[in-house]
């Protein structure tokens, strides 16, 4: 399907251009035409949709966006030939028309190197001020293929970029990149506002009278681009803004599917309203929309996620034993756990409406059929009894599917893997190699997920031999080693301090054509901050900036951050802290932990106090509208800074970090402070000699010490007086 967003206008030119810069750009055209052959009149025919000056003001976006240039190793040692010939081509101008699709070509074809080509392309265009020859639909193409390749930021921008200049992108292309955002955490509140720019846009349009161009209608948010920000609420634990969605839902008229409410059953697990789970079923029933076996996972996940066996327990039964009032189980299950524990302000918050039925109708609703627990459900169940260190009742659960009439209901891989999983976790290896035993019994073949699970239970263990015994038996029985493999070995090597065997795996990693994961650096930078080279560690950090599939996340530059800081190098992290700030992430309680033991150490107590004076603003800001993430520092963090604090003989700093300790709730070792106070500062503020003019100066500083004393039990003025 090709994305348009551009309306049909007879005056535009009936044939397109015939020169070409160059015979590459033809080769890349040639199969481009071959397929949309049935489409070519349109392109023919066709010019872009722009929106009225007065409906762009509404959107708040700034005057100039600009692309962010995109760097990637697929652009460096290959296809350099290539490269040229496109940017000789590039300086003959070829027409917009052929640029547009170029782009798209580069678009579809959805590899990091093609994506970073159609960027250089846009950004070289973008610097000639010509970035307004690119139709709509390329740029939709290259946004919604951006965002697939790992850079929704960029396709953000892309998209940003189009309501900028007055064209709507298709909704199959902004809903593309609004889901890759809303995966991240850090990212949901960019993904909810694009979502919501681009519905105000719409509507502003519709209300222009524009509402049946074929333009505003494949803009417009559709069940798909409603499921993508709503599972981002539920990965966030949103209440709020799902309730926002819902109201938008209605008013765009789109109805729910099985996945809305499948996302929101998912949702009121995550914020752990049980009471609201029946509704969602009922709901469904009551609107004819028949629930999927992903439903009955979703409700076990739930329950699983709240701790209530029991509940999960009781579902699963009903499943077994073939019932369709599956409503008045679930009725039983909230009588059980008793009233919902959410503040008062939220309790009522009800996104789909679910609680508008009546429970005397919704008693009688039935399912439209029964419905058989899988293995999928088995599986959560049984990780709700590995959660829970229930060895018996995984145990009990095997072989009750053993002796179970439905074939369908028998141990089948995933069990396998979820028992093994289980037992490895809970350091019973002898039984997990005795499950892996009746897999190979019933010819059952093991999976690498199941080698995973293994390899992590000796690696736990430090049983380090074996876990290389296993690796090569891995290798033998013809299952492939993954990434996970690999990181679970080189964690296990740093668990041991072998960075040389660390780096081993790694290399033979890379050398086996696996691409590494955020987890295969960072785990890696790990070990060569704990053995003191951070110089490694920093190279480790650019080759994970290069790598165009990963994103480096905050733990990566807190893992650089503490390298440094391991090596005493402190002004070289001070200098990564100020880079990682500059990249808008907010550092979090592992970052100034980093800092402030450093400082602590090279007794640098002004430079704590910079870094107390930021987290004194990050706590106060719970609103978030300092533009910063609130922070909850915990123990460790806190007990350093008053440490140093004290040692400075900065009381009312120290006094600072105590009240946030007690505010926290956060025990204070009241005789470890008593103890420095009388080792460092026997005789502060006690000279008779000093003169007038400097005890005015010390006035505040020694009614501070003063005040500490008084706080920790020795003596001071408060009890002389």
């Amino acid at each position: 399907m090709a994305y348009y967003c551009t309306i049909p206008c007879p005056s535009h030119p009936k044939t397109l251009p015939n020169s070409l810069a160059s015979s590459l750009v033809e080769k890349r055209f040639a199969s481009l035409h071959l397929n949309h052959r049935h489409n070519q009149s349109w392109h023919q025919h066709s010019t872009h949709f722009r929106i009225p000056s007065q409906t762009l003001a509404t959107t708040g976006a700034s005057s100039t966006i600009s692309i962010p240039h995109m760097q990637s190793p697929c652009l460096e040692g290959e296809n350099t030939e290539e490269d040229s010939r496109i940017e000789e081509a590039m300086k003959q101008n070829p027409t917009s028309t052929r640029l547009s699709l170029l782009v798209v070509q580069l678009s579809k074809e959805a590899t990091p190197s093609s994506v970073s080509r159609a960027q250089a392309i846009v950004r070289k265009l973008q610097d000639e001020n010509k970035f307004g020859s690119l139709d709509s639909n390329s740029l939709a193409h290259l946004a919604m293929a951006a965002a697939k390749t790992g850079s929704p930021h960029y396709g953000e921008t892309i998209i940003r970029l189009m309501l900028q200049r007055g064209l709507l992108p298709h909704v199959k292309a902004w809903s593309c990149v609004v889901s890759r955002l809303g995966k991240y955490a850090q990212d949901f509140d960019l993904a909810f506002h694009l979502f919501h720019d681009i519905c105000e846009r719409v509507m502003e349009v519709e209300k222009l009278g524009l509402s049946k161009s074929i333009v505003v209608a494949h803009a417009r948010p559709d069940t798909g681009a409603f499921n993508a920000i709503l599972n981002a609420c539920a990965m966030d634990g949103n209440m709020v803004r799902a309730e926002e969605l819902k109201k938008k839902m209605d008013l765009f008229g789109v109805r729910p599917d099985v996945l809305t409410f499948n996302i929101m059953i998912k949702l009121y697990g995550k914020v752990e309203r049980q009471d609201l789970l029946v509704g969602v079923v009922e709901k469904m029933l009551v609107e004819n929309i028949e629930p999927c076996n992903y439903t009955f996972y979703s409700l076990v996940a739930a329950y699983v996620g709240f701790g209530d066996l029991k509940g999960a327990e009781r579902l699963v039964q009903a499943m077994r034993e073939g019932r369709r009032d599956i409503c008045n189980v679930l009725r039983q299950n909230i009588g059980e756990a008793g009233p919902p524990t959410e503040p008062a302000g939220d309790r009522d918050r009800d996104a789909l409406h679910i609680n508008s039925i009546k429970y005397a109708s919704a008693s009688r609703l039935l399912l439209p059929r029964s419905y058989r627990p899988d293995a999928r459900i088995y599986a959560t169940l049984m990780k709700g009894y590995m959660q829970n260190r229930r060895l018996r009742d995984v145990i009990k659960m095997l072989r009750a599917m053993r002796h179970d009439d439905d074939p369908d209901s028998h141990p089948n891989e995933v069990i396998y893997t979820t028992a093994i999983s289980a037992f490895a976790k809970m350091g019973s290896m002898d039984e997990a190699h005795a499950v892996l035993q009746e897999m190979a019994a019933k010819k059952v073949p093991p999976n690498v997920v199941i080698y995973n699970n293994l390899l992590n239970g000796y690696c736990r263990l430090l049983e380090m031999q074996k876990a290389k015994n296993l690796m090569l038996e891995m290798k033998e029985a013809g299952v492939v080693p993954d990434v996970v493999s690999y990181n679970t070995m080189i964690n296990g090597c740093i668990r041991i301090n072998d960075s040389l065997g660390a780096l081993t795996y790694f290399d033979e990693m890379r050398g086996a054509g696996i691409a590494p994961s955020r987890i295969s650096y960072t785990t890696l930078m790990k070990a060569f901050g704990m053995n003191g080279q951070p110089t490694l560690a920093a190279k480790v950090f650019k080759e994970m900036q290069k790598d165009p599939g990963i994103r480096v996340d905050v733990v990566a530059w807190n893992m650089l951050i503490e390298s440094y800081c391991r090596a005493g190098m402190i002004e070289r992290a001070k200098k990564v802290f100020g880079e990682m700030k500059e990249h808008r992430l907010h550092p979090t309680v592992a970052t100034y932990g980093s800092l402030v033991n450093v400082f602590n150490l090279a007794k640098r107590p002004l430079e704590a106090r910079v870094i107390w004076e930021e987290i004194k603003g990050r706590i106060a800001d719970k609103s978030r509208e300092g533009g910063t993430e609130p922070l909850v520092p915990d123990e460790g963090l806190l007990d350093s800074l008053v440490e140093i604090f004290v040692r400075a003989a900065l009381f009312k700093k120290a006094l600072e970090v105590l009240a946030c300790m007690e505010e926290l709730k956060i025990p204070a070792n009241k005789r470890k402070y008593k103890q420095m106070f009388v080792e460092f500062h026997p005789k502060i503020y006690t000279s008779k000699h000093a003169s007038r003019a400097r005890q005015d100066r010390r006035v505040a500083k020694k009614q501070a010490a003063e005040a500490f004393k008084f706080w920790v039990g020795l003596r001071n003025e408060y009890n002389e007086s």
